[in-house]
């Protein structure tokens, strides 16, 4: 009896770890984001990079203290196929996001989500910092919330760039 629960334990295990193997990673919303300098990029033509797309708040203490990680990976890795748009929430006045981005001379895209429908499109994002590593077929990888380990992320990365 016992080889028996141990044999039905070892068969619901696999089981369930061969689905978590084969579900496929979500695609990314088909969205169109428009910059600060009112350039408008879709998800569309981002295929074929791996993009990082982060939802931030000038008033997010969290989002600020990331922000130079953010501009190094960036400079890191935008050679190899790496992009990030960084997602100014609804609530955040345009004035403070341009004001941001110009004194940080964020070298990366920096989009007005004025109505929240990115945030909707993406899960209805309501934290600061969300961000969501996204591959190069356009399927979301890895989602973060808040502080993330900077070691993880850069191996799920150079994962995702090497795929």
């Amino acid at each position: 009896m016992k080889k028996l629960l141990v044999a039905l334990a070892v068969v619901v295990l696999g089981g369930i770890g061969a689905w978590f193997a084969w579900t496929p990673a979500p695609k990314a919303p088909d969205v169109a984001f428009t910059t600060i300098t009112g350039k408008h990029v879709a998800m569309q033509d981002l295929r074929g990079k791996v993009v990082l797309v982060k939802f931030w708040a000038t008033s997010c203490v969290t989002c600020v203290k990331q922000m130079p990680d953010t501009i190094a990976n960036f400079e890191q890795y935008r050679d190899q196929g790496f992009e990030t748009v960084a997602v100014a929430m609804s609530y955040d006045p345009p004035n403070y996001v341009l004001n941001f981005t110009e004194t940080r001379k964020l070298p990366f895209m920096v989009a007005l989500d004025t109505k929240g429908e990115l945030a909707q499109a993406f899960g209805n994002v309501r934290l600061t910092p969300t961000a969501f590593l996204i591959d190069k077929q356009g399927r979301i990888v890895k989602r973060y919330l808040g502080e993330y380990d900077k070691a993880e992320f850069h191996a799920a990365l150079e994962k995702a760039l090497a795929g």
